[in-house]
């Protein structure tokens, strides 16, 4: 049977809980990405209001990747042990707790250090950071193989829309209420998605001997999701063969992840400099005010979202998905050449369409990338894979903050951008040639 004959969900009540779990994942990662995206749209109130330079706007920009980097780990394996309504409750709900310190730092007028601000920051990325894996098994244990890639592409668009909304909101909310705006807004937003995800989230099933959270009861005859091999995941293989493709390590049995996540790392590049530097860059170089290069580089974001899902679906019909992948690193290359060549010049129109382009094309490979990984390492290995997919790309992330930021200072945004996308233009080199599916 190949993917496309594959029927797409057993039951009605398969279906259910599996795009019940797909709305409570995208509003999880929503607030989760707005809390950890924007401190970057702070950048400009902190250079105006608290003297920060650039540097020091980047590192606190990105303070939050670093937070996620020292737990994501972590939080997969606590999702491959323990489940991942537990793993996703939990996450949120400490996310919010440290967005709420952040308001505790700001009442005690301590964010005039730019290093206390950033060390509140990390707490909110590493606290929440289990959203990244666990919205992402919830995706991959539900839905069959002929729908999963559109699906995460849905799910990973929470990641641009959260940004969006970061970009148009927190602006305004700096300029009216300063910091702690921003610190009260992020709270809200994680704690009432955890709410809703402790009712509303399944565990998808698992093979024999792994354990699990009880999934909550709910009252529409969504009570219980089925844990053994005698209902497996739709497009799952059999019990017996998942069991036995679970006990396998994937990363002892072939490179693909390996290069998967080595392709993700490299492609967080020219996406995180958008999502640092994009708002400041239209600033800078096209003389734009702040709340409309907010709006510009929130409708790139919400282009994004829709690119993450287009790619996504691509990915369930076309010959292999890794192809897909190598396709849309060529174009973040060529699209952020473009950037940098129209920060040449001030013209307003132009850069903002090639911003806007260009920001897509580097957010496009997140949900192909997560698929990939979801696939290639099993139900038992996949929230340690996709913790290790999520270090690798916040770690090079972490570094963008602090390092364009210095590289734009010292040679300026044309020849820092064209830096930047060569990155891209190395991991096309790196794409494994063909897909690997062990779920």
């Amino acid at each position: 049977m190949t993917p496309h004959d594959e029927p797409r969900f057993p039951d009605r009540r398969t279906r259910a809980i599996a795009w019940r779990g797909l709305v409570l994942g995208v509003l999880a990662q929503l607030s989760y990405t707005f809390a950890v995206t924007g401190p970057a749209f702070l950048i400009p109130h902190l250079r105006a209001q608290e003297g920060y330079s650039l540097a020091e706007g980047g590192m606190v920009g990105t303070a939050t990747s670093i937070g996620m980097v020292l737990t994501l780990v972590v939080w997969g394996a606590l999702s491959d042990r323990r489940g991942e309504r537990l793993a996703l409750v939990l996450g949120l709900v400490f996310s919010g707790a440290a967005a709420i310190g952040g308001l505790l730092l700001v009442w005690a007028d301590l964010v005039h250090s730019s290093f206390a601000l950033a060390v509140v920051l990390a707490a909110v990325g590493a606290a929440g950071a289990s959203v990244n894996t666990a919205t992402g098994r919830v995706v991959a244990g539900w839905f069959p193989r002929s729908m999963r890639g559109m699906a995460m592409g849905i799910r990973q668009m929470a990641l641009p829309l959260g940004t969006a909304i970061g970009a148009v909101l927190v602006p305004p909310l700096a300029d009216t209420w300063g910091l702690a705006g921003f610190f009260a807004f992020a709270a809200a937003l994680c704690l009432v998605s955890g709410v809703a995800c402790h009712l509303g989230v399944v565990d998808p099933p698992r093979p024999a001997g792994a354990s699990v959270t009880t999934p909550p009861a709910d009252d529409a005859g969504l009570a219980e999701a089925p844990r053994t091999p005698a209902a497996p995941a739709p497009g799952a293989p059999a019990a017996g063969a998942g069991a036995a493709s679970a006990d396998v390590n994937p990363y002892r049995e072939d490179s693909f992840l390996w290069r998967i996540h080595t392709v993700s790392a490299l492609l967080v590049v020219p996406q995180a400099t958008f999502a640092t530097f994009g708002l400041v860059w239209l600033m800078d170089t096209q003389e734009m005010g702040a709340a409309t290069a907010g709006l510009l580089v929130g409708a790139a974001q919400l282009l994004g979202a829709l690119a993450r899902i287009t790619m996504g679906a691509v990915s369930d019909w076309a010959p292999s998905r890794v192809l897909v992948l190598r396709c849309v690193a060529w174009s973040a290359a060529v699209l952020t050449a473009s950037v940098a060549l129209v920060s040449l010049g001030v013209m307003p129109v132009l850069a903002g369409v090639l911003l806007a382009f260009a920001s897509a094309a580097s957010v496009a490979d997140n949900g192909l990338a997560f698929t990939s990984i979801a696939e290639a390492a099993g139900v038992r290995w996949s929230g340690k894979a996709m913790g290790i997919q999520n270090t690798g790309q916040h770690v090079l992330s972490a570094a963008v903050g602090p390092g364009i930021g210095g590289l734009i200072s010292a040679v300026g945004y044309p020849i820092a951008l064209g830096a930047v996308a060569v990155v891209p233009v190395v991991a096309s080199f790196l794409v494994p040639r063909r897909d690997i599916e062990r779920i």
